[in-house]
């Protein structure tokens, strides 16, 4: 599989050369997305990079609720803190208010997709593009477990995130 996907010219040239926030985007917004805020906000301000985080789901079930209990206590065996964040639904407006859309699967990605805005540019990429060892999807516990897996991926995709904002 290739390696880390890095912004092509066009992905910086629609972000205004330098990209400076960031939405994660799952399903629910309850899981995979507020843990990838998380994670990435925290390994940004460890390196020093500046950059504006949030989370949001395609579906409107959780809005208002905060991170599935077993999110919450595998980010705290990590040292990650994101009890503090609500779950909430992706807007048309946050194609405009973000400079990359990081979606955690490809039905994630399709259904930002038809969600964009006509004419919107920002670059929607799937997370794990950015991973060691990319795969497609970032896999979702909320049904069958393995958040110690989810972790992992996330954490991966976050240093290869941080890596491609650095180069960008």
């Amino acid at each position: 599989m290739p390696g880390p996907v890095a912004f092509s010219g066009e992905d910086r040239l629609a972000v205004g050369m330098t990209l400076k926030r960031v939405l994660f985007v799952c399903l629910g917004n309850i899981c995979r997305s507020p843990t990838a805020e998380g994670v990435f906000r925290d390994m940004a301000a460890a390196s020093g990079v500046e950059v504006h985080t949030d989370s949001a789901g395609t579906g409107d079930w959780h809005i208002g609720k905060p991170p599935d209990p077993r999110a919450v206590a595998e980010a705290a065996l990590r040292g990650h803190d994101i009890a503090d964040l609500r779950a909430r639904q992706v807007l048309p407006e946050d194609f405009d208010r973000f400079d990359l859309i990081v979606a955690m699967d490809r039905t994630n990605q399709s259904d930002l997709e038809v969600l964009r805005p006509a004419g919107n540019t920002v670059p929607v990429r799937l997370f794990l593009d950015y991973a060691d060892s990319p795969g497609s999807d970032v896999p979702d516990p909320y049904m069958i477990g393995g958040f110690d897996r989810t972790f992992a991926l996330i954490e991966s995709a976050s240093q290869g995130l941080l890596k491609a904002l650095r180069s960008a």
